[in-house]
């Protein structure tokens, strides 16, 4: 036995340029997004994962891009743990993106799924890893449903919530980041 994982041939996404092989991508991940979007059960079963935070948010974007309706930016407040710091390093914070946390600029649309982040509240299904529709988005909470497991079709309202950045990143200096605490499901 070798240890090696054998992946099949029809897994693979031919290169041709990186628009069209991620134009590609989505179609057979999402081969119905136009017309299957409202549909919860179409994205309980169509993910990817890759580790670099930078990749995925560029693909987040291009995927929310393909959902019809307007798309809605929101913008996190960081602030340092130091009250003192905070002028000297505010424009810095905004450029970092930890694992574990949103985007600073996260831009979604209505139908498109999320995963939460983080146990908001387990009682009510709101784990981390929860998948979510969005439905509604007002400036401090964001309406949407459940979209698989014992709450599936529950409506939520997932409101902005402090967090600390992780002790285990290798950060210059530590800062809490107020924003919604999931991430989008591309796919």
């Amino acid at each position: 036995m070798d240890d090696k994982i054998k992946i099949p041939r029809s897994f693979n996404v031919p290169y041709i340029t990186e628009k069209e092989s991620l134009d590609l991508l989505f179609k057979i991940i999402y081969p119905d997004l136009h017309t299957s979007f409202h549909d919860s059960v179409f994205f309980n079963f169509s993910c990817y994962f890759d580790d670099q935070n930078d990749f995925v948010d560029e693909l987040n974007d291009r995927l929310i891009a393909q959902f019809p309706k307007d798309a809605r930016t929101f913008i996190a407040t960081d602030e340092t743990v130091e009250p003192t710091d905070q002028s000297q390093f505010e424009d810095f914070l905004h450029s970092l993106n930890p694992a574990g946390l949103p985007p600073y600029k996260l831009t979604l649309k209505e139908n498109c799924p999320v995963m939460l982040l983080r146990n908001l509240n387990p009682c009510e299904g709101l784990c981390n890893g929860t998948r979510l529709i969005c439905c509604d988005f007002k400036s401090h909470v964001i309406n949407a449903k459940i979209a698989s497991g014992d709450f599936k079709n529950t409506h939520v309202f997932i409101p902005r919530i402090p967090l600390l950045s992780s002790d285990d990143e290798k950060l210059p200096i530590p800062f809490k980041e107020h924003n919604f605490h999931y991430a989008c499901v591309s796919l």
